[in-house]
């Protein structure tokens, strides 16, 4: 059986080769959740596909060490088998460790661990020369920072060591109702202050409906006095189950003025089903998919297409289809005090104008956390915080998850993107990497620190590849470019472009591809049937707005979309 040292020998031995002809390289990880596109070829790509393994735990360090390449819910499985849980666990279940430190993640439980690499404690990395180096914070620390948030360009992320605690069985999670941004505030001050909570984040619903979501680990025993209370266990991972973000608008629903306080639901959640609670529909941007297909988004819908809703499947798509350049997909963080403006900016259907959006409080003030000035992918510290904030708050940023479609193409599209980049700098506040970025390269290097990334860059043998604003960057003038590519066309060409942009053959192509290479082989005979009626139906919808369950009950019986 191979050894990890015998997978990772060829890596070395290819990048040295791209080292010594001073060719970048990119790094093909079999999978992919992020928005950027990337051109990759087999001149210029060296595969870590295969680097897969959990390589130990131990259980008396509370540590689990890994290749890259392992999501979220291998290692999740891994640590569960010995009663840990990793510190921090990124909510898609195909995010990968290597992805979540080479990149940036932050959690439910980041208000208390920070981000997932704060959780890292040891690395192995592949130099821009094929040299082999182990880095922790106490063991060559200027490149253990430095690979942080980096995105594959100080080296080959190889082998990680990560942080755990003991597990329970449940997650016990409350549902609390607030009517605005900054009662939400106090509500996640409040939890933050309480070393019972574990898991903390929230949805805002509208301007005055926000739920915020506190969880704490639990055997399954009520945690209050009553001994007699008995929480209901709720599931979010299977077909039936419902999407978590519909639950927690139902169950934090905001009770009319004139009525007495409530307590909030509060509800066990296997934990399991809370880490990726978020994997069905992808947060809500699943929603917008049955929109574009014109597609009853309910119940029944949403358990007969439950194989295309899962992340790993819909990325699949999202690249395949080429959708991603018509959704704004940002996530970025502003301090405490700046969320009420922040809010009332997003509002305006110009700055953006959509509903739900994501909040999770960020930890930043220790060397570990968000703001750690050595991990240069962060970006410059942020401005302090006005004397308005309240005791505490400058300890931490309210992260905005901003997943919606945008009203606007091309250099409009472009101009949006760049007003919330701008807002979030002048309130203070931090954008993160793994989607594209609309900055011009000196806006970009006046946040991120150039002279040091580029020294270090150098001193680690990484100069030759690709940068990181050369990684995240997207063409500010796409207009010029498509001419360009335009004016190169042939006939052929020309006519597969105008047919790629008629509704809806990009969005089915994505749908295909996503089908044969979302992570399964062959569905379900049935399922494969209950697809194509619902594309068939999609179009029906679009003419007539009836969608009758008879017709499912046809298609459950074997009848073919031609008797209906």
């Amino acid at each position: 059986m191979a050894t990890h040292a015998d997978r990772i020998t060829p890596l070395c031995a290819q990048i040295a080769r791209f080292h010594e002809t001073c060719t970048p390289f990119r790094i093909y990880h079999g999978s992919t959740n992020s928005t950027r596109n990337a051109s990759l070829t087999p001149t210029n790509t060296i595969s870590t596909a295969h680097l897969t393994n959990v390589l130990s735990v131990d259980h008396a360090a509370k540590t689990v060490q890994v290749e890259p390449n392992v999501p979220m819910d291998a290692l999740l499985n891994a640590t569960l088998a010995h009663n840990l849980v990793p510190l921090v666990v990124m909510e898609f279940p195909g995010i990968t460790a290597g992805g979540g430190f080479s990149g940036t993640s932050g959690e439910s439980s980041s208000f208390r661990h920070g981000f997932f690499d704060a959780t890292v404690t040891r690395i192995e990395i592949i130099l821009g020369n094929g040299e082999i180096r182990m880095a922790s914070r106490t063991e060559n620390a200027e490149l253990f920072n430095a690979a942080a948030s980096a995105f594959g360009t100080m080296g080959v992320i190889t082998m990680l060591k990560i942080q755990c605690r003991d597990a329970k069985p449940f997650v016990e999670l409350s549902y609390i109702p607030a009517r605005s941004i900054s009662d939400a505030r106090q509500i996640f001050n409040e939890k933050t202050q309480d070393p019972d909570v574990d898991y903390l984040d929230g949805i805002v619903f509208a301007k005055d409906h926000v739920v915020v979501c506190a969880g704490r680990l639990s055997d399954g025993s009520p945690s209050t006095d009553d001994k007699t209370q008995n929480y209901k266990i709720q599931h979010f991972t299977r077909p039936h189950d419902p999407w978590f973000y519909l639950h927690a608008q139902r169950s934090g629903r905001i009770p009319p003025p004139s009525s007495a306080p409530v307590e909030p639901t509060t509800e066990l959640v296997p934990l399991p089903d809370y880490l990726f609670r978020y994997d069905r529909g992808a947060f809500w941007t699943g929603r917008y998919a049955y929109k574009y297909f014109i597609t009853p988004f309910n119940r029944i819908t949403r358990y007969l297409l439950d194989y295309f809703m899962h992340t790993r499947v819909m990325y699949h798509a999202l690249h395949a289809s080429g959708h991603s350049n018509q959704y704004i997909i940002q996530d970025v963080a502003v301090p405490y005090s700046s969320a009420d403006t922040f809010v009332t900016w997003l509002d305006e259907p110009n700055n953006f104008g959509a509903y739900p959006i994501w909040l999770c409080p960020l930890k930043v003030t220790d060397k570990t956390s968000t703001s750690n000035p050595q991990i240069l992918g962060r970006g410059k510290p942020s401005l302090p915080s006005p004397p308005s904030a309240e005791k505490g708050e400058d300890e931490y940023l309210l992260n905005f998850g901003l997943w919606a479609p945008s009203p606007y193409r091309g250099a409009q599209f472009i101009a949006q993107n760049r007003r919330l980049e701008h807002k979030v700098r002048d309130l203070g506040g931090k954008k993160w990497l793994y989607a594209c970025a609309y900055y011009t390269e000196d806006e970009f290097w006046d946040i991120y620190d150039k002279k040091r990334y580029d020294a270090l860059r150098e001193k680690y043998h990484a100069g030759y590849l690709k940068n990181l604003y050369e990684k995240v960057r997207v063409d500010l003038h796409p207009s010029i470019t498509e001419k360009e590519r335009q004016a190169e066309m042939g006939w052929g060409q020309w006519a597969g472009n105008v047919l790629w942009n008629v509704w809806p053959v990009s969005g089915l192509y994505g749908v295909y591809r996503a089908w044969w290479g979302g992570g399964f082989t062959v569905l379900p005979g049935v399922v494969a049937r209950v697809v194509l009626l619902l594309i068939e139906l999609s179009i029906v919808n679009s003419f007539t707005g009836v969608f009758d369950v008879a017709h499912v009950d046809l298609l459950l019986a074997g009848q073919p979309p031609s008797a209906l």
